[in-house]
């Protein structure tokens, strides 16, 4: 099969999809495409790519027309869509949930698109799971930023000094991405609560990092009253392919102090406040300010810490890329069947059920 890997071009988008390592795996039996210049955010030059067994292409136009399969790191944007064409199997983020125009791209051009924040394994998702690692540390990272004067905050420091106290930070949701921004939170030495309505995360959590969190049951009223009292809220909370419930209500923003920050991790599945819903921001323009709260909600946090990044997600879903391309897509999906779950659009419909539903688009099941 031929791989073809183009440089992302999402606002300061730096990660890659692939790193020389995984090249040297992809091209023993199939050849790789690499646009020139797609690594260089991630400190890989196109010398190391060839060393690999790459071969380097001057533009995306020809990465996109001469490959089988394309193999990224975000959704495509819109100029990308010209390339979509019948056959063509897209690995990627695809987050389709909160994307009807690529939904429809993608169907309508027969392009098979298989989305990394779908593939489940024993109820994990762990195509998902290293950059909701780094999302959930830079989380906190961001948001102890801009709780600075400097940025609009209130002029706190997170982990506070002898004699006054450390920052209320509130982690709404005990997954992957809440679970690391309480260890970033906790180890920075801020007063932490959590919420979930699993009680077994939350005493996983508890587990952790005994006497240092606070944890409880997420309802509307609890949600209401540690926000109310929180300096940093990060909301992380994930139905995987699903659009992202809005739990962080305006009027609960209302009541926060002025200054306060939220930090929106579900952004990339539609946000998950009701002020942030639909409303990404970009690392280059990375917050608003409403009723006096700064509001973070980059789409592609990991992004801005590329080198990390795509170590980490290059290490997690060759595997997969490998399995495809060696095979073919049906092979590939009796040998590891969890790839049947990260099919979001195959043959012209919409093959994931959850999508289906919140886009309204008609579903159809996978017929290898």
């Amino acid at each position: 099969m031929i791989i073809g890997i183009p440089k992302e071009i999402k606002d300061n988008e730096n990660r890659v999809a692939v790193i020389p390592g995984s090249v040297s795996e992809l091209s023993k039996n199939n050849t790789v495409y690499i646009e020139k210049g797609a690594g260089i955010g991630s400190g890989i030059s196109d010398e190391d790519y060839k060393e690999a067994g790459a071969e380097i292409l001057d533009t995306a136009k020809e990465v996109w027309e001469k490959s089988d399969m394309i193999y990224k790191v975000k959704e495509p944007l819109e100029e990308e869509y010209q390339y979509f064409r019948e056959g063509l199997i897209l690995y990627t983020y695809l987050h389709l949930a909160s994307n009807e125009k690529l939904a429809k791209a993608l169907v309508d051009n027969k392009v098979i698109g298989i989305g990394y924040e779908t593939v489940q394994l024993e109820n994990k998702l762990p195509l998902l799971r290293p950059m909701s690692e780094i999302a959930g540390r830079m989380a906190v990272q961001e948001g102890a930023r801009y709780l600075t004067s400097p940025e609009g905050g209130e002029g706190i420091l997170l982990q506070g000094v002898p004699g006054v106290r450390p920052a209320n930070v509130v982690v709404v949701g005990a997954g992957t991405v809440g679970t690391a921004a309480t260890r970033i939170a906790v180890g920075m030495g801020a007063r932490v609560t959590v919420l979930d309505v699993n009680i077994d995360a939350l005493t996983e959590i508890t587990n952790i990092f005994p006497d240092k969190v606070e944890t409880l049951y997420s309802n509307p009223l609890n949600i209401k009253e540690a926000t109310k009292n929180a300096d940093l809220v990060i909301s992380t909370v994930l139905i995987p392919g699903r659009k992202a419930p809005q739990l962080i209500k305006e009027e609960y923003v209302k009541e926060m102090k002025e200054g306060s920050v939220v930090v929106d991790v579900a952004i990339d599945q539609g946000g998950s406040t009701d002020l942030t819903k639909n409303r990404p921001t970009s690392h280059s323009n990375p917050v608003f300010n409403e009723y006096g709260v700064v509001h973070y909600a980059v789409a592609n946090i990991p992004g801005a810490v590329a080198r990390t990044s795509t170590y980490a997600l290059s290490n997690a879903t060759t595997r997969y890329a490998k399995a495809i391309a060696d095979n073919g897509l049906k092979t590939a999906c009796e040998r590891f069947p969890e790839i049947i779950s990260g099919i979001n659009t195959f043959e012209g419909s919409i093959a994931y059920e959850p999508v289906a539903e919140d886009l309204e688009m008609e579903y159809k099941e996978i017929n290898m």
